[in-house]
């Protein structure tokens, strides 16, 4: 094996292990948008929920501690939503490196065909400048 061809199938080796490593962050990323997204959904229903409870007694308590409550879960509600959007751009980020590791693995994959196709067209070549293998046999007629 030329030292190029070897070259180039480290690189290779290489390049995949990086997409491999690319791919496994962008999987990650997409988990952790669904995972807020999921959050968000849950604390803004866990907002919705959240209804003063009629009695006598305790009307007016029971209205200020729900709108405590209320006004503590939109806070949340709007953190979450922030999470949610450093998420999907950690996602982008994350696409972005795995569209750029896969442009680098296939430029390795075409510099190795290149290289075959090299070494096939040198060897048709020093197949043709060889001599005649061997002499016409006639038999005896």
């Amino acid at each position: 094996m030329p030292r190029s061809a070897k070259k180039l199938s480290r690189l290779h080796r290489v390049r995949t292990l990086q997409l491999d490593q690319v791919r496994a962050e962008e999987v990650r990323a997409h988990a952790r948008v669904n995972q807020e997204a999921q959050l968000r959904e849950r604390i803004s229903t866990l907002a919705d929920n959240i209804a003063p409870v009629k009695s006598c007694e305790a009307f007016a308590s029971s209205m200020i501690a729900a709108a405590h409550y209320r006004d503590r879960l939109h806070q949340s509600a709007q953190a979450a939503a922030r999470r949610v959007e450093v998420a999907e751009q950690g996602l982008e980020h994350a696409r972005a490196a795995t569209r750029e590791a896969r442009r680098d693995q296939n430029a390795i994959e075409k510099l190795m065909a290149r290289e075959r196709a090299e070494a096939a067209l040198k060897f048709l070549r020093s197949l043709e400048e060889l001599p005649p293998a061997g002499r016409n046999r006639h038999d005896p007629c």
